[in-house]
């Protein structure tokens, strides 16, 4: 497989440097990506250059990638409008250890030659004075050259500490040392670490001599115009404790169809045959959503496991099953699945001896959970007969005791389609 071929087919080049795609046709090429420890856990905004170095270990060339332990403290000033907080050692090393157990649910780190590497900056800055940086390294870059790069550019009005504007040379150092003690001739990223990237490979013309190259990926845009992988909740994450599989799941599902399209190439590692096949299907028949499930499917099995992915599925088909059917789904939600389903969902909490003797329902519609204004309404909605306990339609007779709740723990009110209410017992 052709490394770069297959990268230009998924959309996922954006700039290269003459000569790139030669260096990867003429020799197995060691190449990097730098992932700052920003934050415990990798987003989805990350997962096109983990993809990138799924692609280029796929492709036999060996991937390093970079934890920036160092560059973690100081702060990239890359598409950024303000300067972000800096990281305390402890904060670096907790979340430097967390993104190491996700890379390798990507990446292959014990498989011959080719086996991906970690690194960490910290281990090559710790033992170097601001003095041997500026001797050694500082002399070989104009300010004139680190001027002109657009990350430093826009930022000149807003005001760039010298912080900041020092990023460039200690990414670019980044490189410069893998290129002499690891034989890295490669550096990836996306568009907006052109500058970055470039300065880096001057470094290395500059200090040794060697040739060095760069690749860069577009950054993912929403067909609609809003920001990819984002949501009312924020971030997207690849950690379960800070997005849950049901909403990573709901994430992918609900894509547009445009986005789709472009997600599939960039997110899986399904080959082009068989996209161009989904992609038929889908254009065939959009409403079964073809696309979107295939993605779901793929990318949060491969990012949680097989075992949240069905969890997810059973939760979402929840919603629109009725009777006992829903109740058995319900039963076999984990709680914290079902407070991933309705999150957002009003609810209240009841004293379970409230259950002890049973609640009419028109009183737990309205006194007890204020589900709805007023008796009047309750009785209204239930002559209707657009009341539905646990998913099961209810009358005004009915009684709720204990052995309606899910687990000991939960009912689920609803009036008509899309109208819920959580009760907790307390």
């Amino acid at each position: 497989m052709n490394f770069i071929e297959e990268l230009k087919w998924r959309g996922m080049v954006h700039d290269m440097m003459p000569g790139t795609e030669e260096q990867f046709k003429k020799e197995v090429t060691s190449a990097y990506i730098g992932f700052d420890p920003t934050a415990d856990s990798l987003h989805i905004g990350h997962l096109v250059q983990i993809m990138t170095l799924v692609h280029l270990q796929k492709s036999g060339h060996k991937p390093f990638a970079l934890i920036g332990g160092a560059t973690g403290m100081v702060g990239d000033p890359s598409g950024k409008s303000a300067e972000r907080n800096l990281l305390t050692p402890d904060e670096v090393q907790q979340n430097l250890e967390a993104i190491k157990v996700q890379l390798s649910k990507f990446l292959d780190f014990d498989c011959g030659a080719n086996s991906a590497e970690m690194v960490n900056n910290y281990d090559w800055f710790k033992n170097m004075n601001f003095l041997d940086f500026i001797r050694d390294v500082g002399k070989h870059i104009t300010i004139n050259y680190m001027m002109s790069k657009d990350s430093v550019k826009t930022r000149l009005e807003s005001g760039m500490s010298f912080t900041e504007f020092s990023y460039q040379l200690v990414q670019g150092y980044d490189f410069y040392w893998l290129n002499t003690n690891k034989n890295c001739k490669v550096q990836l990223g996306g568009s907006d670490q052109w500058g970055n990237i470039v300065t880096g490979t001057e470094l290395i013309r500059r200090m040794s001599g060697n040739e060095a190259f760069a690749v860069t990926t577009p950054l993912i845009k929403k067909a609609d115009g809003t920001k990819f992988g984002k949501t009312a909740g924020g971030s997207v994450w690849l950690d379960p404790e800070k997005t849950s599989p049901y909403a990573f799941y709901q994430y992918w599902i609900n894509a547009s169809d445009d986005d789709a399209k472009n997600y599939i190439k960039i997110f899986t590692l399904k080959p082009k045959e068989e996209i161009d096949n989904l992609i038929k299907q889908h254009e065939e028949a959009p409403h079964l959503r073809i696309l979107q499930k295939s993605l779901a499917e793929d990318i949060t099995v491969r990012v949680h496991s097989q075992e949240d992915y069905d969890a997810a599925v059973n939760a979402s088909e929840i919603l629109f099953k009725t009777g006992d059917e829903a109740v058995e789904g319900l039963k076999k939600l984990p709680e914290n699945l079902f407070n991933a389903v309705f999150e957002g969902v009003p609810q209240a909490e009841i004293p379970e001896s409230n259950f002890n003797n049973g609640i009419p329902i028109i009183e737990l519609l309205a006194a007890q959970t204020n589900f709805l204004t007023s008796n009047g309404e309750a009785r209204r909605a239930l002559k209707e007969n657009s009341i539905s306990v646990n998913k099961s339609k209810v009358d005004e007779n009915t009684v709720v005791d204990a052995s309606f709740l899910i687990n000991n723990n939960y009912l689920l009110l609803q009036r008509g389609k899309k109208n819920y209410f959580v009760v907790k017992v307390g």
